[in-house]
């Protein structure tokens, strides 16, 4: 190795604070660095190649190493490099919001650009929150979301969030937000105390549970529902057939917007441009961030129907909101550099395509006996891990340590695959290759999934 390299893990090591990390992990260790990316592969320091199925964190839809996106960037640094969206506008965010617009569904028009994901969550919450205000219903302040669903880390997002553990050492926090059930079918049983569900008839269960809270908690006084395509957290639990359209009716029912957070389903990451092409149902606001540049540069975006934005075209009312970087001239002719890559290479086309083959190739680990279910849409998926797939039985709390921190993580990296594994909620590995990849790189995966899951059950 040389002194160079040497001198990046010890400023790692010595300086780098990691984001959701224990760094008791690396006293003794050295921090895995990744040094750069091509395709749908990325190597680390000392060269070794490594799957990327997690497209970086959900992100990285047009693969790594795309010079165009570089390029793009470059010029427009040299041509503007920044400036603020405070009362003023420049070209390249208007044209972004121009094609975000025609691409979202229904009358969805107005985008408020924002640096991240959970920003955009933050925006579209203070949105609902002043647009009820404006219009006569100052007490409609609520939010409802689902258990171990993730929306961000903001104080407001982090509310919005159903993972208790990532709260408590943060509380108090913003006040007003509501838990109800998921989409998680396989689980249904345990959920709602009723076996054998079928999933038409869980889903309309679980979006019930929404009208429900609602009126627990008083129509009058709940603004928003958040809720994304397919659920991340607990390993992509996609909607029931009929669960949108019927939380569509409840939303419409109690004058409560709904949000769809498409912060990692949206840009292809289901085959559509967002969720609700694929699962047939307009919201009153967007949120998304992650795949608008395939992670070249950071943007996010909340994207909100034209009547929310009526109320601030009067007198002296404005949305007392906003930040320094959002919609960054660079990020915005990067997004939509990225969003030509799209149309060009006919990504949507190819995720559509290759989906079935992605989930047969995962479908064919469902012989192994740790393996209990697999679930997903498009290019993200999860398999949920057992003790006893009769029974569903899951891992208890130090079984899950010893075996995701304690095992798979670090052997599915040494195996040559990064992604996720996961236990917020039950035990999962979760999956998100860039959007580029197809067969070669799913036999990859398929391949050290079941070399080390079946090392993962002889260690039980």
């Amino acid at each position: 190795m040389t002194q160079p390299e040497n001198d990046i893990l010890k400023a790692a090591h010595d300086n780098l604070w990691l984001h959701f990390t224990r760094h008791s992990a690396y006293q003794h260790a050295e921090i895995p660095t990744i040094v750069r990316g091509e395709g749908s592969y990325i190597y680390d320091i000392h060269g070794k190649r490594y799957l990327d199925g997690l497209a970086g964190l959900f992100v990285v839809q047009a693969g790594h190493g795309r010079s165009e996106l570089a390029e793009a960037a470059a010029k427009q640094a040299q041509e503007l490099a920044f400036f603020p969206l405070w009362s003023y506008a420049h070209p390249k965010a208007a044209e972004l919001a121009e094609r975000l617009a025609a691409l979202a569904p229904g009358d969805l028009n107005k985008v408020f650009f924002t640096t991240g994901g959970g920003e955009a969550v933050e925006t579209a919450w203070k949105l609902a929150k002043q647009y009820f205000k404006l219009t006569g219903k100052p007490l409609k302040h609520k939010v409802i979301s689902r258990q171990i669903a993730y929306h961000g880390t903001p104080q407001g997002a982090l509310s919005i969030t159903g993972i208790p553990a990532f709260k408590q050492m943060f509380e108090p926090l913003v006040p007003g937000s509501v838990r109800v059930p998921n989409t998680n079918h396989y689980r249904a049983d345990e959920i709602t105390g009723v076996k054998g569900m079928t999933p038409e008839e869980y889903g309309i269960w679980a979006a019930d549970r929404v009208a429900r809270a609602i009126e627990m908690e008083g129509p009058d006084t709940v603004a928003a529902v958040f809720a994304e395509p397919v659920q991340n957290a607990g390993g992509c639990f996609p909607p029931p057939p009929g669960y949108w359209q019927r939380l569509r009716e409840i939303c419409d029912e109690y004058d409560v917007l709904l949000v769809s957070d498409e912060v990692i389903c949206a840009f292809g990451r289901l085959g559509t441009m967002f969720g609700g092409e694929k699962f047939d149902y307009v919201p009153d606001i967007i949120t998304c961030a992650k795949g608008m540049t395939s992670g070249y540069s950071p943007i996010g975006a909340m994207i909100a129907h034209d009547r929310l934005f009526e109320p601030f075209k009067d007198g002296d009312n404005m949305f007392a909101h906003g930040y320094t970087f959002g919609g960054h001239p660079v990020s915005a002719a990067v997004a939509l550099a990225n969003l030509d890559i799209f149309e060009r290479e006919d990504l949507l086309g190819h995720v559509t395509r290759n989906e079935p083959l992605f989930q047969a190739t995962l479908d064919g680990l469902r012989d192994l006996p740790i393996v209990g279910d697999i679930r997903g849409s498009g290019y993200f998926w999860g398999i949920e891990l057992v003790k006893d797939k009769t029974t569903k039985e899951t891992f208890t709390a130090d079984e899950s340590e010893r075996l995701l921190r304690g095992f798979l993580s670090k052997a599915l990296f040494d195996a040559g695959l990064y992604c996720r594994a996961d236990d917020r909620g039950d035990p999962v590995i979760q999956l998100a290759p860039p959007l580029i990849a197809g067969p070669r790189e799913f036999d990859e995966i398929g391949s050290i999934l079941r070399s080390v899951l079946t090392e993962a059950w002889s260690r039980l």
